[in-house]
């Protein structure tokens, strides 16, 4: 989930949703631990030290409505690809997790790892949708809600890419 920022800010938007940040190293969810104590009130957020490929072990199958990739570790190695949050050894854990309507948003500014998704997603079986090379120029920029490094990476002028990504329905 990173520093908190984008997860915290969804929380306080939408207080009729319950949202978990799953992160998997103490540094960063100090961070975020830190946001969520800066919000006078919050229930609906909750923070996970976690790492995401034990998801077995926290959700049930069909328990998730949305999940948020948010400027992922790219692991830019080849060999290290299985490691990606959008290949496709994590793409079928998703499925697993994902009610039959839920789906998955991905955000990065790293083009080599945003081409990897697609490809990944497509391969897998995943139906693509608000698929965009520069959010911030396009249509699915309205309510777009930054996280700390699209707010840098922008400030840099390197383009974000977004996409979401749905299972069809059996």
């Amino acid at each position: 989930m990173g520093k908190g920022k984008f997860i915290t800010a969804l929380a306080t938007l939408h207080p009729d949703i319950n949202y978990i940040g799953i992160e998997k190293y103490d540094s960063v969810m100090i961070r975020a631990v830190a946001k969520r104590e800066a919000i006078e009130d919050c229930p609906n957020l909750t923070f996970l030290r976690y790492d995401a490929e034990d998801l077995a072990e926290v959700f049930a199958p069909s328990e998730i409505d949305r999940i948020y990739l948010n400027f992922s570790d790219p692991w830019p190695k080849d060999r290290h690809a299985k490691r990606r949050l959008t290949s496709m050894e994590f793409l079928a854990r998703y499925r697993c997790y994902l009610k039959p309507e839920g789906r998955i948003e991905f955000k990065t500014d790293n083009r080599p790892l945003f081409d990897f998704s697609l490809e990944q997603a497509k391969e897998a079986g995943w139906q693509l949708s608000a698929v965009t090379y520069d959010l911030h120029h396009s249509e699915y920029a309205v309510g777009n809600v930054m996280t700390e490094y699209e707010e840098k990476f922008s400030a840099l002028g390197n383009p974000i890419h977004r996409m979401v990504a749905e299972y069809p329905a059996k």
